[in-house]
């Protein structure tokens, strides 16, 4: 679970981190970080450099696929803007501007990308598969240029379809461009076909993502001190993740009763013996994510602590145990409320208990489908991945929550990281 905004504890990433982001478009790859670490942390060293990014031929493989798809369907195109699919099919990674950058995958033939002039070469650095790149000027229309792409792979009309998080600007600039000429449908079931199921490269990124961030918990579990704010921690996790060679993602510290409130509060917090620290934390390697989530008490903790603590563990062991192939992932949400209920918490999603679900997808996006959560019908499949983490939170006193990742296999699940063992030893 992560959120991005300005709640006390809800930090960003680190400056060098954003700008990145901001270059980027998406964190690919931390730049081995040991050698300019942080005073304090040099004896953190990366973990990442045996790292490999997803090879071309994958790529091709997924276009390959994408494009089957949408001949059996009997759809023209796909058009997907900047973001986590653009960079799944093409390694194109680039932010979202006013100025449209997208890609045009037809049915057949090769990809076409379009973009600002002027960001033409920066385009080119991350354009990993075989395609055109056609560029537009200040004073001319992208969407032109992406209808004509459509007509040169011999799409003039009939269904096309865009990506799910496409924004409105570019779907209606590509049915103005077009006079209607097109039929436009949604494209997530075409993409969801192909992330849904991670290849053995996109998992072992995702190991060592969780790798590094699970080492940056140690670091920073070891080094935590009466006295701190939310930001001075969450500081010190992006810079051992920056050390062990990690794109921090996010750095999400709750303490004392920031912690009831799973994404946080705008009310001061300073940690203090008897505080409880929950972290919601996370990198990227190659653009792959880690999500994982830790509580502990600074002191000892209380018999109330102790015993939530116990049972929101529980509740992780119960999702693994529920996790089987064929299974709806909406049943291993089902699985670990029943147990909370059978304990006094909820009933539900009511507080106090678990409002939110037990799990989410994860792959190049922090948060994909599908999701633990009551109701989704999608049957486990090998090679799917999901957070496990569900909490109990406790309005006006503290949260606990603990989050792993896993992959379903033949046998069943299999985790990233290993539970936590106790309150006594989070980590």
């Amino acid at each position: 679970m992560r959120r991005r905004d300005f709640l006390t504890g809800a930090v960003a990433a680190t400056a060098a981190a954003s700008t990145a982001l901001m270059l980027a478009g998406r964190s690919a790859q931390a730049a081995p970080a040991a050698a300019t670490a942080p005073n304090g942390l040099a004896g953190l060293t990366s973990m990442t450099t045996g790292a490999k990014p997803i090879p071309v031929e994958e790529r091709m493989a997924r276009i390959a696929r994408l494009q089957r798809l949408m001949v059996e369907q009997k759809i023209g195109a796909l058009i997907l803007e900047s973001g986590s699919s653009l960079d799944y099919f093409t390694g194109v990674q680039w932010h979202r501007s006013e100025r449209a950058t997208a890609a045009v995958i037809p049915a057949r033939g090769d990809i076409v990308v379009v973009t600002p002039a002027f960001e033409e070469p920066s385009i080119r650095e991350t354009l990993a598969v075989r395609g055109d790149v056609r560029p537009w000027n200040e004073h001319e229309s992208p969407f032109a240029r992406l209808v004509g792409a459509l007509r040169d792979r011999g799409v003039t009309s009939g269904p096309i379809a865009f990506e799910a998080t496409t924004r409105l600007f570019i779907v209606d600039g590509v049915r103005d461009a077009s006079a209607g000429a097109y039929n436009v449908v949604s494209g997530d079931a075409l993409v969801k076909a192909v992330r849904l199921i991670k290849s053995p490269a996109e998992l072992a990124l995702m190991q060592t993502a969780n790798d590094v961030t699970l080492a940056a918990l140690r670091y920073v579990h070891a080094n935590v001190r009466p006295g701190m704010r939310p930001g001075e921690i969450a500081d010190m996790m992006n810079a051992a993740t920056m050390a062990l060679g990690g794109a921090p993602e996010f750095a999400l510290v709750l303490i004392n009763e920031a912690s009831a409130y799973p994404h946080g509060s705008r009310q001061a917090q300073t940690l203090h013996e008897g505080s409880v620290i929950l972290m919601d934390v996370g990198c990227a390697v190659h653009g792959y994510q880690s999500d994982i989530s830790r509580t502990w008490v600074m002191g000892q903790p209380t018999a109330k602590q102790r015993k939530v603590w116990d049972t929101v563990k529980k509740g992780q062991e119960i999702a693994l145990a529920t996790a089987r192939l064929g299974t709806p992932v909406g049943a291993i949400d089902d699985a670990v409320r029943a147990y909370y209920e059978k304990e006094g918490w909820g009933p539900g999603y009511k507080l106090p208990g678990l409002p939110h679900r037990t799990g989410h997808g994860i792959g190049l996006d922090g948060h994909e489908s599908p999701y633990l959560v009551h109701g989704d019908a999608t049957p486990l499949a090998v090679g799917m991945c999901f957070s496990d983490e569900p909490g109990i939170y406790i309005p006006g006193e503290f949260g606990i929550r603990l989050e792993d990742c896993w992959h379903m296999t033949e046998t069943g699940p299999k985790l990233f990281t290993e539970l936590a063992r106790s309150i006594d030893d989070p980590i």
